[in-house]
């Protein structure tokens, strides 16, 4: 597949692809790793096995705050694979029951196709912004027949004598379109138009009777069916810009090439991120209402994980081999507890480890996106240093722990709370009190300070995101 190759990691590489942005877990990235590795490998087997070969999918069991839907979603970035995340209680609200479970690959493909199109703007970027140079110039200078009359002759650059308007016309064209690439004339104004999507009251046809894949296909359909109405408007150059490439791109991306690449990355190499699994999970006590309820849910998800065909706006897509990764706590629940069907269709079972004082305080330093360097990107936006002592940060992890330990464990984004409650003062006070070129150090004594009375204090509904 096209789409693949340009990331093809070996299962070494994607985990210290991962371990930039994740800390431990090294199970879960691990096995995470080889399930990304396998589909290249499956792309690439040359026998008639090929369609025989399914995903392993992957059942992730741990507390909140350990890292499931990150490694999920970092592993989609890294291979550049349609990624989209549901949560498994979406489909017990009422009027769901479970009856739209189709909805996540609509919108897998949907993802796929926002790759896809994003990958091919890039490609058509160059001649696009070509185009609205154009344009812009059109309504700046608008050309004039190269049949024109001769006029009096006229001085340009003090060297050659224009002999016709369009000799005039083309010369002061291409002064001005300089005057475009070095943004002299951003804020100029002028009229363009700009097409406007025909829209109607479709929203309530079928009365509610329709299914969501029906509608959106209904209203797709209308929508192409009825004459698309251009609106002139006065805007600056700068604006202009922003609405035309948008159209411009539009016009030089071949669409239905596009849906075509979407749905073959969705059906090869798409992941379906399941949340909250535990949820729909029965208790091992068998019985009546909701268990029954959340048993009819993953009777539905089955067919989707076993591998079905979908219908969509852009095609029809087969789900049989999509990775899906499902998560969850656990806590009242027991994997045991999912139907036997579906727990056979999540072979791979990983435990995440809760985290440790050690593990907050490589958090807190070493990812590429950690909360510290977050804190420094934010003040620095005001031209204000802010740095935190070695001793700060591990005290501020042991806090941290302290308090998932002894009032609830959600995990890293404990992390969140108290280094918000530590920095809220600062970030309220700059620029007003505290200045530009400003420097501002987290000691330990600070923390202490902030913290003593958070720890003591055990009701945190103030704090808990």
């Amino acid at each position: 597949m096209k789409g693949f190759e340009e990331r093809n990691l070996t299962p070494r590489q994607i985990v210290e692809e991962l371990d930039k942005y994740i800390i431990g877990q090294e199970d879960a990235k691990k096995n995470v790793a080889i399930a990304m590795r396998n589909r290249w490998r499956r792309m690439n087997v040359k026998t008639e096995i090929k369609g025989d070969i399914i995903p392993n999918n992957i059942l992730m069991i741990g507390s909140t705050g350990v890292g499931k839907t990150e490694i999920a979603r970092r592993i989609a970035k890294i291979t550049k694979a349609p990624f989209t995340k549901v949560e498994a209680s979406k489909f017990t609200e009422v009027g769901y029951v479970g009856r739209d479970v189709e909805s996540m690959v609509r919108d897998l493909v949907q993802q796929g196709v926002n790759l896809v199109k994003t990958m091919k703007k890039e490609m058509v970027n160059e001649k696009a912004e070509e185009n609205v140079e154009n344009i812009i110039l059109d309504a700046l200078i608008p050309p004039i027949s190269p049949t024109a009359v001769p006029k009096s002759p006229l001085v340009s650059d003090g060297n050659e004598i224009p002999k016709t308007d369009a000799e005039l016309n083309v010369k002061t064209r291409e002064r001005f379109r300089e005057k475009i690439r070095n943004g002299e004339l951003e804020n100029r104004k002028i009229d363009i138009s700009i097409k406007q999507p025909s829209t109607g009251g479709i929203g309530m046809i079928g009365g509610g009777m329709m299914d969501e894949s029906s509608m959106i296909n209904l209203q797709e359909m209308l929508g192409n069916m009825l004459p698309k109405k251009t609106k002139k408007r006065k805007v600056t150059i700068g604006e202009a810009r922003k609405f035309l490439i948008e159209e411009e791109t539009s016009k030089l991306i071949d669409m239905d090439e596009v849906k075509e690449e979407a749905i073959e990355r969705a059906e090869n190499s798409g992941i379906i991120f399941i949340d909250e699994i535990d949820k729909i999970a029965g208790t091992s006590r068998k019985g009546s209402g909701p268990d029954v309820s959340r048993e009819g849910v993953q009777r539905d998800l089955l067919p989707i994980v076993e591998g079905s065909t979908v219908n969509t706006k852009y095609g029809i897509i087969k789900t049989d081999h999509i990775l899906f990764i499902a998560a969850g706590a656990f806590n009242v629940s027991k994997p045991s507890d999912l139907i036997p069907e579906l727990q056979g269709r999540f072979p791979i079972r990983v435990e995440l480890n809760n985290l440790t004082k050690d593990d907050f305080i490589r958090i807190l330093k070493e990812p590429k996106n950690a909360l510290t360097k977050q804190y420094i990107a934010l003040f620095d936006a005001e031209n204000v240093e802010i740095s935190f002592n070695d001793n700060a940060l591990e005290l501020l992890a042991e806090k941290a722990f302290q308090i998932n330990e002894e009032v609830e464990n959600i995990g890293a984004r404990r992390l969140h709370t108290v280094m918000s409650l530590i920095l809220n003062d600062f970030l309220f006070d700059v620029p007003d009190v505290i200045g530009e070129n400003a420097k501002i150090i987290i000691t330990s004594d600070m923390v202490e300070e902030k913290l003593t009375e958070l720890v003591k204090d055990k009701d945190l509904s103030q704090y808990i995101l």
